[in-house]
Parts: structure tokens; C-alpha cells; sequence
């Protein structure tokens, strides 16, 4: 099956909108989402209807289990408590029911699929070798999909070898059918590695591959959105910036 992984919305409805355009394009026959639909971005209530009406599969980010109560505004870092704050206030109680409904993890499908990592699904950040190797230790499938840090990258581990790791850019295509691999999109409404493009990830499950893409979107729009809402205009400035 080719499925296009997403991660990381963030509230940013131009960007969504772009990449499920992008998709379209693509192929895929199916659209995953491994969470934080909102937190940061001005259009919660957007993006989760994109979601619900677009993606098969869509699990939990830190940010919804903030938005839908789970967790509290206090964990997070001043700007994200804001923004989670305001969020509460603003969104649509009908998206916060959907938000519930979401489960950090899935693992029926022929990859796990983890908002964070297969150690903590919800918070860890997976940057380094080290965490992968120790995620791959915990992992149930050979190849797994993770979000969370606004990064895209990849670690392959090989039978008897150390894992190893590297940030992937635009159009780059991974042969997947040997090793355990940890396959993180980026982030679609925030990127934070340098690209202020929207990333997502097309993978195959039959052929083994997976190419990652980034989709220009109108990243002015959104900061506009965010200043409009006030909403810390860091939050705006970085998304010109992919930081």
C-alpha cells in the first residue's frame, strides 16, 4: 500500500491543505496522521476536520491530549502553554470529542506507528543514534514511523551493526526492505529543520520504500493567522524560518 505519513499540523490549516493537495497528486492511497493536529497554529478547528475527513489513521500528539485534557498546559513550554491555553478556549467542542478518541500509537498495521517514539509515545524526542538503538530494542515491527520533533529523518539499524541516523531532504528515496528503520516525515505545520516547507513522507509497504517531500504552502498566511489570533509572534516568525 502507498500511504502518505503526516505529523505535526500544528493548526497550521494552509499548510495541511497544501500537503492534502500534494498527496492527492501522489497517489497514495491512504493519508496516517501521527498527531498534534493542533497547539501553535491559528485554525485548530480547520485541521481537525481536515483530518477527520482525510486521514485513515490519525493518533494523538502531546498538543491534542493537552487540547482534550489529558494532560496540562503547565508541561509544556511557555509559548506551547499559550497556545494550548487559547486553543481551549477557541476550539469546537465537537473537534475536542474527536481529539479524545485519539490513541497515541497503533500497532495493526504493517508499520508501528508512534506520535513520539516506541518508548514513550508521547513525549520523547527521537534525535540521536543512542535513542534510536534504544527505541528499536523496544520496537514491535522492523520498520516504524514516529513524529514529535519537528525533524525529518531516518536511523537504520543493520543485523549485528550500531544504528545510525541522518536528516533527509526533499525527494530523497530510501530502500526500507533491509534492517529495522525509525522514519520520522517532519512536521508538516512547523518544521523545525531549517526547511520552512511543509514535509510528509510517501510510503510503500509492498515495495519497501519511502521518499520524503516537501510542499510549499503560503507560510505568510499562517504567521498572519497567528498574529491575528495574538498568539506569541515567535510562533508566526518561525514559520518563515522552518526553526
Amino acid at each position: 500500500m502507498r500511504v502518505a505519513i503526516v505529523a505535526d499540523v500544528h493548526g497550521n490549516r494552509h499548510a495541511f491543505e497544501a500537503v492534502l493537495d500534494a498527496v492527492e497528486a501522489s497517489g497514495a492511497e491512504e493519508l496516517w496522521c501521527l498527531g498534534d493536529l493542533v497547539g501553535y497554529g491559528a485554525d485548530p478547528d480547520a485541521c481537525v476536520e481536515l483530518a477527520r475527513r482525510h486521514a485513515a489513521i490519525c493518533l494523538a500528539g502531546n498538543h491534542d491530549l493537552a487540547v482534550s485534557g489529558e494532560l496540562a498546559p503547565e508541561q509544556f513550554s511557555p509559548g506551547a502553554a499559550m497556545s494550548l491555553r487559547w486553543t481551549r478556549e477557541v476550539i469546537d467542542s465537537a473537534s475536542v470529542a474527536y481529539l479524545a478518541g485519539l490513541e497515541p500509537l497503533r500497532l495493526d498495521e504493517p508499520v508501528g506507528l508512534y506520535h513520539a517514539s516506541p518508548r514513550d509515545p508521547v513525549w520523547e524526542y527521537v534525535l540521536s543514534p543512542l535513542q534510536a538503538e534504544l527505541c528499536l530494542d523496544y520496537a514491535s515491527h522492523r520498520v516504524a514511523c514516529i513524529g514529535h520533533s519537528h525533524v525529518a529523518l531516518s536511523f537504520h539499524r543493520r543485523e549485528g551493526e550500531s544504528a545510525t541516523g541522518e536528516t533527509r531532504a526533499d525527494r530523497e528515496e530510501l530502500d526500507l526492505a533491509d534492517g529495522e528503520w525509525l522514519l520520522n516525515p517532519g512536521s508538516v505545520g512547523q518544521p523545525r529543520d531549517g526547511d520552512p516547507r511543509a514535509a510528509w513522507l510517501l510510503l510503500d509497504t509492498r515495495a519497501w520504500t519511502a521518499s520524503y517531500r516537501r510542499t510549499d504552502y503560503d507560510a505568510a498566511g499562517a504567521a498572519g493567522a497567528i498574529r491575528a489570533a495574538r498568539l506569541p509572534d515567535s510562533l508566526a516568525e518561525r514559520l518563515l524560518h522552518g526553526q
